[in-house]
Order: structure tokens, then sequence, then C-alpha cells
């Protein structure tokens, strides 16, 4: 057993928890007092102590704020109180069994932007963002067990573990919380470029279709159109006919989980390389070269640009990762076996 409680900021009256892995279940574990940083102020107390308290299930953080064992300067509060800079947090002792430590290796990534706020890195297609549902490590932990000095890293968004191109992470907390206040106000643009499979006849088309989330019988998490879903909102630019096949441009007005993918499959129009809502006797055609057609083996799915406010300079930045080798190979292919047109 050991105390997970892992502090930032400054502790006072108390001395730092131990790290060692050998800490037996009698020895006690002391309260911690900890000062809030300018960083760590303006979150709520119940979602500073989730993050911090890893591990401890949500049902045990919440008991122990309800109890008033949690106290900030002295004083009992309720889970909903914002901390401020300076605030003294009294943190009762949390124990719960000991976990393996993290066996993520350290991984480094094609950076497209790094400062003191933000790392902004060119993701490869097959690599999940996190660990979980059967994954155990993903890009967060990658960087964060090859950055060990780190003292904050967390992804602003997400993108499905087949897909390629830019993604953001914060390194301080306020330009995380800048980026979501964006995020929630649909500011950022971001634009996929996508292939697909069928006869796109419009040169610009919006596709608003309700999207739900949803979970098949063995856990597998999936989203379909559905009339009292989340309000979804994609526009296709099309860039080139390659015969069958349409590359596009993809805008998200809204950031629903799968929206391209779902938008673009409920229409007839499957994405090359899709293994959950595409064609998958065409997926495993395209597996296998065909003449001059090399093969496809990756969903053909890539966030090639973003644009969104820097959380310091007030400023607006735009970042491009351009399309994998893979995928501008296949498209040359494409290119030799037709007359490809605007």
């Amino acid at each position: 057993m050991k105390d997970l409680a892992r502090f930032s900021g400054k502790e006072a009256e108390m001395p730092s928890p131990t790290r060692s892995s050998q800490v037996q279940s009698q020895v006690p574990v002391q309260v911690q007092l900890v000062t809030i940083s300018e960083e760590e102020a303006g979150q709520r107390i119940d979602n500073y102590l989730l993050r911090v308290c890893k591990g401890v299930p949500k049902s045990h953080i919440y008991r122990v704020l309800r109890s008033g064992e949690v106290r900030v300067n002295k004083g009992r509060i309720d889970q909903t109180y914002r901390l401020i800079e300076g605030d003294i947090i009294r943190i009762p002792p949390i124990r719960i069994a000991e976990k393996a430590p993290s066996t993520a290796p350290g991984a480094e990534f094609r950076i497209l932007l790094e400062d003191n706020h933000l790392l902004v890195i060119d993701k490869p297609a097959g690599v999940a963002v996190h660990g979980g549902s059967g994954v155990s490590y993903g890009v967060i932990e990658q960087l964060r067990a090859a950055r060990p000095d780190a003292k904050f890293l967390e992804l602003v968004h997400r993108l499905d573990r087949d897909t390629s191109g830019v993604l953001v992470l914060a390194k301080k907390r306020s330009a995380l919380t800048n980026l979501h206040e964006q995020i929630r106000g649909g500011e950022p643009d971001k634009r996929y470029l996508v292939l697909v499979h069928g006869d796109w006849k419009n040169t610009r088309q919006h596709i608003k279709l309700p999207l739900h989330k949803y979970s098949t019988a063995d856990g597998e998490r999936r989203v379909r159109v559905q009339a009292d879903g989340m309000e979804s909102h994609t526009i296709f630019n099309l860039i080139q006919r390659y015969g069958e096949f349409a590359l596009l441009e993809a805008e998200l007005k809204t950031g629903r989980t799968h929206q391209i993918r779902v938008h673009l499959a409920s229409s007839g129009f499957a994405i090359a390389g899709d293994d959950k809502y595409g064609d998958f006797a065409l997926n495993r055609d395209l597996q296998k070269a065909d003449g001059e057609r090399v093969a496809l083996k990756r969903m053909f799915l890539h966030a090639h640009q973003i644009t969104f406010i820097h959380p310091e300079s007030g400023k607006p930045v735009t970042l491009s990762a351009p399309l994998p080798p893979e995928c501008e190979r296949f498209l040359k292919s494409l290119k030799k076996t037709s007359n490809s047109s605007i």
C-alpha cells in the first residue's frame, strides 16, 4: 500500500511523501498541506484532487470532501469550490493498493511547435493518444516518460488511433484551460484530409447529422446517426478526384467522436482503409498492390491543419502537418491509374 497523491506546488509544515516502492501498509501516511500555485488556481477542488490522487476512486474523493476531511485555509468547502492562488489545502491520508509503475517507453514525435505553454506534434497513424481500452500506453504516456522533469503535460484534444496529424498538448494548466474555452466556443479551425470511395459530386458540401455514442456487446465504442443524438456539422471541400476516389478536406464545425468517419459513411462514402465504418471488401482489396496502384494499409484520414489563438500572445497560430509518405505514395499511384480531375 502507498499514498498515490503526488502533489505539485509548495508543501508546508509536513515532510514530502515518500516515493519508495517499498512502503509497507503499516507505515502511517501523514496529512498533506499543499499551497496552490498560480498554475493550479481556477480549477475546482474535486477536479484537483482527482488529478493529484491518481488511481483513487472518484467515490472516495467525494466521500472525503463531504466528510470535511479536506479543508482549504482551515475551513470546510464543498466540491464546487474553485481554488485561488495561495490557498492551503489539507489533504487527508489517502491509501489504495499499490499499482505497478508505468511501463510506457519514452518517445518523442515530430514537433510542429514548442514553447513554454504548448507542445504541438505530428502524431503517426496507429498510435493511440492515451492508454486505455486494451491499449497499455499512448502518446501522452510516452511523452511523459521521455520528459520526466515536465511539471505539466496534458492533451488538449484527441485523435483516433488510426488518424495521423496535428495533436496539441498543453505544458501549463492555464494554456489547457484557455484552449478548452476556445474549443467550447468553436473557435479553433481544424482541417483534415480524407480519401473517400464513391462518386463525390459537390465542390463544397455541408453534412449535418446528429450523432449518438454507444457501446457494442463486446464493449467497443461506436457512433451512429440518431435523431436524438448530438448536433454535428462537417463541411467537405473537394480537392481532387482520382477515378472512383475523391480527396476531400474536412472542416470540423463540431468535434464529436468519429464525426468525419460517421458523417461520410452515413452519406454513402466510405473512407479508404476505415476498419470501423468503411467498406470492408474494399479495404481488403486496397491492402494489396494492383498493377501501378500501391497498397494502402492504414485509414486515409489525416489532421493536416489547425488554427487557434495562442493562450499567451493572443495571436492566431496556424500549424500544418504534411500528408504522410504512405498516403502521398497511394495518391500518386492512383493518379497513374486514373484520369484525376478537380
